[in-house]
């Protein structure tokens, strides 16, 4: 059964089978409500396996990508749960996350604006991030008096610009801007803000035709040698290789480069 997400759009191009997620609260510059978390989480679980899609687009409508969760919707709420309520509310924030990561299809962010909060983690989770000029983005949880480190932020983050940077941005909550994001490697490009979307569809759309079994073990990998030593990285390595080898999208590329034609991966 197809996904049919209600708190925000969803579109699968059937030609190139990039689905599309757009944060549709352009009013609150698609701020989270409890409704969208879940949802998202839920999405992600299914994307994993969706038939006909072979990568994933996350972006904003209006002018910021989400600017994390809804002051009174989620915020105020908050302060009437005890402490289970708030354990399974933080939960399931994280297991947005887990979900992208674990989903073997790659996730690209479009970065159309502001990117604050639990949707500066959400940009940070997904496997590329693809900025306009304006998307100035903070981890914000310190300035609301809560730890930097939310939603595997203290964990995803000084992977990607090290620790030291890391630390800086979770401790102040401090906005950067897209110059400065890209600089650090945060962001892995900064193009003009009419074509944000286009330049994060380019790259699904050419990530779609290639092969997905291979493109999800490497996704799992990263995450999965995170704690390994060498000698454990490369065995973990080998066997994965040595499974692919044995798939039918290794033979393609074997028999396309033959026959010096692109290769159709399954």
């Amino acid at each position: 059964m197809a996904l049919a997400p209600k708190s925000f759009r969803y579109e699968v191009n059937a030609a190139t089978s990039v689905a599309t997620i757009t944060l549709n609260r352009p009013e609150r510059l698609n701020a989270l409500t409890f409704e969208v978390y879940a949802e998202l989480r839920d999405a992600f679980a299914a994307l994993d396996a969706e038939p006909g899609v072979r990568a994933v687009v996350i972006t904003g409508a209006g002018r910021a990508f989400c600017s994390g969760g809804d002051v009174e919707d989620i915020i105020g709420a908050l302060f009437g749960r005890d402490r289970r309520a708030l354990n399974d509310f933080t939960r399931m924030t994280g297991d947005v996350v887990l979900n992208i990561r674990r989903c073997r299809r790659p996730v690209i962010a479009a970065l159309n604006g502001t990117v604050a909060g639990a949707g500066a983690v959400i940009a940070t989770a997904c496997d590329v991030r693809i900025a306009a000029e304006s998307a100035k983005i903070a981890y914000l949880f310190t300035r609301v008096g809560l730890s930097g480190a939310d939603m595997g932020i203290a964990w995803l983050l000084p992977r990607i610009v090290g620790l030291g940077r890391a630390t800086e941005l979770l401790l102040t909550g401090d906005f950067i801007d897209a110059e400065t994001a890209h600089r650090i490697g945060l962001y892995q490009r900064v193009v003009p803000q009419d074509r944000v979307l286009a330049e994060a569809t380019a790259l699904a759309e050419r990530l779609a035709k290639g092969p997905a079994e291979a493109l999800g073990v490497t996704k799992q990998a990263l995450d999965e040698e995170a704690p390994l030593g060498l000698v454990e990285a490369l065995a973990y390595e080998a066997e994965a290789q040595a499974a692919l080898m044995e798939r039918p999208d290794f033979r393609e590329a074997y028999e396309a480069f033959r026959a010096k034609r692109e290769p159709r991966f399954s």
